[in-house]
């Protein structure tokens, strides 16, 4: 049975090394490239044509647009608007780099906590950034509930301070660990399929209905991102 890890080797396609720095193309940079590529052409495409009537392909495109916009007017309100491009960018980056992977013999590039973190941090700085831009000094405040007996602030500041700065780390741990768990599991029902031969018609029917759940998780997990990320942008533009 093939190694079910195997899949997330990373493997440097063209190598480059500047002053003592890995800086090789690799495998996951490439399905990076390949998966913004396809975004771009799907919404040029999709709506180039701005038809009052929009066929199947706009229709889409819509779609997307409207379930973005709709995550963030639902809970941000209307001061996230002007993040729209931001958002609607990471969810279409992490929905395809998910749904990219579940093609055979590509790569999945949000099963790397690399890949995760990066992006988890990217929005932890932004709204830090965005709550001190707009609170000032105020948005310490985020640390301290209102109403709160100051007496419980040795407490509350340091739990506080904690479950804010956990935040990247659960966003980022989340989509990775679903996304390499599901391939793992694929990758040895797999196996057995093959190791079993006429009799593997059992883990076949199996790893068929696991296909589609993990289809359903790549949709759902690009989902929870995008909209974890406007929970916490809400947090920074009108705080708790």
């Amino acid at each position: 049975m093939a190694n079910p890890v195997e899949q997330f080797k990373i493997q440097p396609l063209v190598p480059l090394e500047v002053g003592g720095v890995n800086l090789s193309f690799t495998n996951s940079a490439l399905f990076m490239v390949v998966s913004i590529v396809l975004v771009t052409a799907f919404l040029t495409l999709s709506v180039r044509g701005r038809a009052l009537v929009p066929g199947r392909w706009q229709s889409l495109a819509e779609i997307f647009y409207e379930f973005v916009a709709n995550m963030i007017r639902d809970n941000v309100g209307s001061e996230g608007r002007k993040y729209f491009p931001f958002i609607f960018s990471l969810f279409m980056f992490v929905l395809f780099g998910n749904l990219l992977g579940m093609i055979p013999y590509t790569f999945t590039y949000t099963s790397h906590i690399i890949v995760t973190f990066g992006l988890a941090v990217v929005v932890f700085v932004g709204v830090t950034i965005i709550g001190f831009a707009r609170h000032g000094f105020g948005y310490l405040r985020m640390f301290f509930p209102h109403g709160a007996p100051l007496a419980t602030a040795v407490i509350l500041v340091p739990i506080e301070l904690i479950s804010y700065c956990s935040r990247p780390f659960s966003l980022a741990i989340r989509l990775f660990a679903n996304m390499t768990v599901g391939h793992i599991i694929l990758k040895v029902m797999a196996g057995f399929v093959v190791a079993l031969g006429v009799f593997g018609i059992v883990p076949m029917a199996f790893l068929g209905g696991v296909t589609i759940l993990e289809f359903g998780i790549a949709v759902l997990q690009a989902y929870v991102f995008a909209i974890l990320s406007c929970i916490y942008l809400h947090d920074a533009i009108h705080m708790h």
